[in-house]
């Protein structure tokens, strides 16, 4: 049985960005450059670290940016949307480390083949984590403590994440560094957002801080949202600017957003 090449592993650049935004740009938020240098201490270290955050806020962005850069060739990423089982992960690693061949019938066959292939390096991206169960979290443990593992472990998540892992003592334990991705402060949406898409470049900052105000509130995918709408709102009545009518009518399109 063969497994997809792709299966497990880090997303194209193309997928960064939120709908794939034409013309954006990758910009070094303060919270970017801390993952990328809490990542690379984890690495280093081969640790455990938790990456947790509201969604929006660009949690998977700079996780993806990060070891695109720093481990391209060794991570691998596996993410469930309901409680799976120890089964469930089981099968999921082993296709997502890229293993040939059937999944092993018996547990103990699996776990073998499974520390096995952890023996070279490698970094296990697990994508919103607060679906893990205990069980999962103590296989997860199990595997990062065999001696001869290579293993550095990125939890992240949104709503839920921290609590769930501050709840398992002995994987609370093992954490080498928290770190929560909140939304941008408004001095930073104005370095920022003009640096993220050409239709801000040239934007009146007094709008931009409106728009963050009003609408965006410092979240990263609603910002994608809202230059979505504004790119199509440009290319419909052939302006090249923004003002701030076009600008109301583009974040129009949100539902409200409360600032956090």
């Amino acid at each position: 049985m063969s497994t997809s090449p792709r299966r497990g592993r880090l997303p194209g650049e193309r997928e960064d960005h939120f709908m794939r935004l034409p013309g954006a740009h990758v910009v070094s938020t303060h919270s970017l450059l801390t993952v990328r240098e809490n990542i690379r201490a984890a690495i280093d270290a081969r640790a455990m670290i938790c990456i947790y955050g509201q969604a929006g806020n660009g949690k998977s962005f700079a996780v993806n940016t990060s070891l695109r850069e720093l481990a391209p060739t060794v991570t691998r990423r596996i993410q469930f949307r309901a409680r799976p089982s120890t089964r469930d992960l089981r099968h999921e690693l082993f296709h997502a480390l890229g293993l040939q061949g059937r999944p092993p019938a018996h547990a103990i066959e699996f776990d073998r083949t499974l520390r096995g292939a952890l023996e070279e390096p490698r970094v296990l991206v697990c994508d919103e984590a607060q679906w893990l169960s205990k069980l999962c979290f103590e296989y997860l443990r199990y595997l990062w403590d065999d001696t001869d593992s290579d293993l550095t472990i990125v939890f992240t998540g949104g709503n839920g994440c921290f609590e769930m892992l501050q709840s398992e003592p002995m994987l609370e334990s093992r954490v080498y560094a928290w770190q929560e991705i909140s939304s941008m402060p408004l001095d930073e949406v104005l370095t920022v957002v003009p640096a993220f898409h050409p239709v801000w470049a040239q934007a009146d900052p007094e709008l931009i801080a409106l728009c963050d105000q009003e609408a965006a509130h410092g979240n990263f995918r609603a910002w994608a949202k809202i230059t979505h709408h504004l790119n199509a709102g440009l290319q419909e009545t052939g302006r090249d600017t923004v003002d701030e009518d076009l600008l109301r009518w583009a974040y129009s399109k949100l539902r409200t957003r409360q600032a956090a």
